[in-house]
């Protein structure tokens, strides 16, 4: 019981260090706040942009808004829960006390799992903003959606971003001056391949081959499926399975890599602090 309470602690305190971190810089807060909606905004406008630009009227112009607006939303906040996860080690670094951290008496599970607790939560809640905002703009007939599916894949990828986060934090923890550089590239590829604006099928084979790995990609699909369609979750195995079986690898891999880069980050001494 001991045990379990002290955890529990130290979660909540790697919860409560990160919200304070972001409140601390809430100019940039609001600076990638106004970029995501206005991001959200301009994709989505291509829809009706096609049809003034082309002369031609759009057979279904709303579905092509729903499709850009569920994928730019959803690459939002999952990009969102990866940029969290991956770049808390930066935040370490800019804050002086990733010396501290990593000495403390205290399991890197707890760390790991605390901040991705944060990472979720606050990828959440950014997102629900931006939906509100967005909502504002396009007038969407959504009877037909089923949001349970929506959910249930969102929160299903959600554990397999985290795990890719935790991955791509190895990089900035490696190398001091060109990690944050990297996990932008590996954000990027994700971005690529997943089918955010289009369909994957449009993609050469080799890119297709890599989005197979993307998390992104089935919780795209699913929830496409299910508030363009109305399809109930039981009706999506083939694309839930995939996707629940990715991120149950993701997390214990991503915490084995983190933690065999920590103790090499420990013994060559790359937690110095500089700057």
């Amino acid at each position: 019981m001991l045990l379990s309470t002290t955890s529990a602690l130290g979660v909540w305190a790697f919860v409560e260090r990160n919200f304070r971190a972001a409140r601390r810089y809430w100019g940039w807060e609001i600076a990638w706040l106004t970029y995501s909606v206005v991001n959200v905004l301009a994709v989505t406008y291509i829809a009706p942009g096609a049809r003034e630009l082309t002369g031609t009227p759009l057979s279904d112009v709303e579905l092509l808004t729903v499709y850009l607006l569920i994928g730019t939303l959803v690459w939002a906040f999952l990009h969102e829960v990866f940029d969290m996860t991956a770049f808390m080690v930066s935040w370490e670094r800019w804050e002086g006390t990733i010396e501290y951290t990593f000495m403390a008496p205290i399991r890197l599970a707890t760390m790991l799992f605390g901040s991705s607790i944060f990472s979720v939560v606050y990828a959440g809640i950014r997102a629900l903003v931006v939906l509100g905002l967005a909502s504002l703009f396009f007038d969407l007939d959504l009877a037909g959606a089923n949001f349970v599916t929506a959910a249930i894949f969102l929160a299903v990828g959600s554990i397999g971003f985290l795990g890719f986060g935790i991955v791509a934090a190895t990089l900035p923890l490696m190398y001091v001056e060109r990690g944050p550089q990297m996990t932008i590239i590996v954000s990027a590829t994700l971005l690529l391949v997943s089918g955010i604006y289009y369909p994957i099928s449009v993609l050469p084979g080799w890119l297709q081959a890599i989005s197979w790995i993307s998390p992104a990609r089935y919780v795209l699909e699913g929830i496409r499926a299910g508030i363009l369609d109305g399809l109930p979750v039981t009706e999506l195995w083939g694309t839930l399975g995939p996707l629940a079986l990715i991120s149950a690898v993701a997390v214990p891999i991503g915490i084995w890599i983190f933690s065999l880069a920590a103790k090499y980050a420990k013994k060559t001494g790359r937690l110095k602090r500089s700057g």
